[in-house]
């Protein structure tokens, strides 16, 4: 980043004529940007002019200036405002939540000023003031409180108006390759057509600069465009990630058996920013016009590190085409992205239902219509998942063959079996008996049938690509078929389930966009500093190396950190207690976590003495072959605890993860923990 404001100031200098010695061997447009104010100095132009073009240098300078100091202040305001020259060292001795939301009113006024965020969360999301959720990431569509005012008028007669409809849905998969999608897949039901225009606003896109693709979840996404990609005259994979994703690995194993080269961005020890020199190098090896993909998240969803946008467009300058995951995002975080000057080739986003409730859902697939033209058909991408969305049965359409208890069977059999939950994610608490009766009961039939029919696909493919030319020739014409067939049974359901013209009020997108991106932003920027300050804050009792209780991975109090905090916690002896345990006995108390796995870390020659205390190897991991480094590097890294903060998280939950992070103080707490698991006859947890 330093780099990049570096080169921009040297730009501002040599077009005020500050650098004239090295402008003489400029060429090009900074010549000609220079030109103006050396013949305003030699007196062909009027003086006021000069002192214009100084004046508006000048504001430019004075506002960066001002924009670094308040940035500055802010990150001293809160290491020397949040407990100051205090630690501590047991649970008991933390202040109670009113003392403690005192202080950080007085240090932060301008939390005060979001109450409007807690209005809309006691009145939608009243389930919140009971469970903590922090391992929710992408976008929610509906409201609690709507879904649930649905559920209660559909079990009765319910009004005919559309608009009061329950807001449930179903997917139903398509066979159907990405670019055969996009060039004739667009008779939308009509529930579709309304979700995607709603989600099309919400994120500022135009209908005539992208299409939107439904797949079944981030994983699909993701392996659906390595297989549609022509990797074999693009050969170029290059991602950056701090931590392992198994979306980004199923995109990663599909593209190197289409024979692509992949490579991935490093990150430095201890801070864990980008290695810039090395990301450089790797966006511009090799001149060429088309390199191949670059795949971009603006933020870790892990760690919470920002990247700068100028990676994408130093991508594109070099010749990559662009993939920007946009999952781990705020609800507004696109607003400030600016997609017609920036423009990325495909835009992968997430939606699910209800935060903190039901996180079923689907993965948008944002194609940019100058990028549709290069797409290769597929008959392995035909088998992946590209899905419909269509209307849910209600209770009344459900037959006596379906109990409450069958669905709930269902819905917990292929909540694991669907491959959209990676590994780093944990979601909040059980999907309730209503909505499933709703709309999971609806979602397992399809899921049933689809998984049969995926499989099928699946063996017919792998059987025909001895004779794939065959196969790409007839693609078109049988993806077109096979849509129509699609839509024509969802026509059927949808004219005998709901009107033909229904709408759908997605009452999740429409509180976000109502707090704005600067009122969430301000927000989350309170809640996730001062997490971040109170829980290094914590030190084991009588140790005489003064242990810290708990480590941050990544950056700790910044004024642009996402909302995403990446820790371990370590007992008395600095040994660190596995994340799994932690997650579960968070769970125990009502707070939703998730683990992670950071990788692709980097360490200088002076942090080289740490390389080994600091890296493990992962416990899931093959034992890798000899000789192999990429492999061998790719196993290790760290295990972590992940807390993820959304819009709708207060200052309580922040203080609730806060007070039982501080119950590892005692040393014999995850002992009690075992006990108090067999005094309740329930199973041990395996330590």
């Amino acid at each position: 980043m330093l780099f990049f404001i570096h080169k921009y100031f040297r730009r501002l200098m040599k077009a005020t004529g500050g650098d004239k010695e090295s402008n003489k061997h400029e060429q090009g447009g900074e010549n000609k940007i220079e030109e103006p104010s050396e013949a305003c100095a030699s007196g062909c132009c009027p003086i006021p002019l000069l002192n214009l073009v100084e004046s508006g240098n000048t504001k430019r300078q004075r506002r960066a200036t001002t924009t670094r100091i308040s940035r500055l202040n802010f990150v001293k305001l809160t290491t020397d405002s949040i407990f100051p020259n205090t630690h501590f060292a047991s649970d008991e001795s933390l202040p109670a939540f009113p003392d403690a939301f005192s202080s950080f009113i007085t240090v932060y006024p301008q939390y005060g000023e979001t109450q409007q965020a807690d209005h809309i969360r006691n009145s939608e999301y009243y389930h919140l003031s009971s469970h903590v959720c922090l391992d929710y990431t992408g976008f929610s569509l509906f409201s609690h409180a709507q879904m649930h005012s649905s559920v209660a008028s559909s079990s009765s007669n319910p009004p005919p108006s559309t608009l009061s409809q329950p807001p449930f849905f179903s997917i139903s998969y398509k066979s159907a390759s990405l670019k055969s999608q996009v060039q004739y897949g667009n008779q939308d039901t009509a529930l579709e057509s309304s979700i995607r225009k709603r989600i099309m606003h919400f994120l500022n896109m135009l209908d005539d600069e992208y299409s939107m693709v439904c797949t079944a979840n981030r994983s699909t996404a993701f392996r659906l465009l390595a297989e549609s990609y022509p990797f074999h005259a693009n050969k170029g994979l290059l991602c950056v990630y701090d931590y392992e994703s198994e979306a980004v690995t199923a995109m990663i194993e599909s593209a190197k058996k289409r024979g692509a080269k992949v490579t991935s961005a490093s990150f430095s020890w201890p801070s864990l920013r980008i290695h810039s020199g090395s990301l450089m190098e790797k966006l511009s090896k090799r001149k060429k016009k088309k390199r191949g993909l670059f795949v971009f998240p603006l933020q870790s969803r892990i760690t919470g590190a920002k990247y700068p946008y100028l990676w994408m467009t130093m991508a594109k300058e070099n010749g990559w085409q662009v993939v920007l995951d946009a999952c781990a995002l705020g609800p507004k975080d696109l607003d400030t992205l600016g997609l017609s000057l920036i423009q990325p080739d495909f835009i992968i986003c997430s939606f699910f239902k209800v935060f903190g409730e039901n996180p079923s859902g689907f993965a948008g697939l944002f194609i940019k219509k100058s990028s549709i033209a290069m797409l290769e058909p597929s008959t392995i991408a035909r088998s992946i998942g590209i899905v419909s969305i269509i209307p849910a049965r209600r209770l009344s359409q459900l037959t006596d063959d379906y109990s409450g208890t069958d669905l709930d069977a269902h819905s917990s059999r292929n909540q694991f079996e669907e491959d959209d939950i990676e590994t780093i994610s944990s979601f909040s608490g059980p999907i309730p008996t209503q909505i499933c009766n709703g709309s999971a009961g609806a979602d397992d039939v399809f899921s049933e049938s689809a998984v049969t029919e995926t499989q099928k696909r699946v063996k017919k493919s792998n059987q025909g690509e001895s004779s794939k030319a065959q196969d790409e020739k007839e693609e078109t014409s049988s993806s077109i078929i096979e849509l129509e067939l699609d839509h024509s049974m969802q026509a059927e359901e949808t004219m005998s389930g709901a009107d033909k013209s229904m709408e759908i009020v997605c009452r999740g997108l429409d509180h976000a966009d109502s707090l704005g991106l600067l009122l969430i932003s301000s927000r989350l920027r309170c809640i996730t500093n001062w997490l971040v300050v109170a829980l290094k804050k914590l030190r084991h009792p009588h140790s005489e190396s003064g242990h810290s209780l708990v480590k941050i991975y990544g950056p700790r109090i910044k004024f642009d950190r996402g909302p995403a905090l990446a820790f371990n916690v370590f007992d008395w002896k600095g040994e660190k207690i596995e994340p799994a345990l932690v997650q579960k006995l968070a769970d125990r108390s009502n707070i939703s976590l998730s683990c992670g796995f950071l990788n692709n870390i980097w360490f200088a020659d002076k942090y080289e003495a740490e390389k080994d205390k600091v890296l493990e190897r992962r416990s899931s991991c093959v034992i890798t072959i000899a000789g192999n480094k990429n492999k061998e590097n790719a196993n290790m890294g760290i295990s972590v605890v992940n807390a993820s903060l959304s819009f709708l998280t207060n200052f309580q939950d922040a203080y609730r993860l806060w007070t039982f992070v501080a119950k590892f103080l005692d040393a014999d707490f995850v002992e009690k923990e075992r006990w108090r698991y067999i005094t309740l006859n329930q199973k041990m947890i395996e330590i």
